[in-house]
């Protein structure tokens, strides 16, 4: 196997349960595993950090979706000027 192989790298292991952990997807023995190594690893630390940082940003976001009509009338206006740009 390649050593750029990201399976087998600890910190790309550490970094895939932490985001499995975020979304309650990880197993007890995963979630331990990971809390050895974040003992041991200050760069997965701060990608830990970040990581509950950003979920905790996107959870208080008040986002605001477009509805189903407004996107369908967007996505045709776009076409419209697509074909219209390529004629030209």
């Amino acid at each position: 196997m390649s050593s750029k192989d990201n399976s087998t790298n600890p910190c790309n292991k550490a970094n895939h349960v932490c985001d499995k952990a975020q979304y309650q997807e990880a197993s007890l023995w995963e979630k331990l595993k990971l809390n050895v190594h974040l003992i041991l690893c200050p760069c997965c630390r701060d990608y830990t950090k970040n990581n509950k940082k950003l979920t905790d940003a996107i959870k208080s976001s008040n986002i605001q979706c477009m509805d189903k009509q407004c996107k369908a009338a967007l996505k045709e206006k776009f076409n419209k000027a697509l074909k219209e740009q390529k004629i030209s």
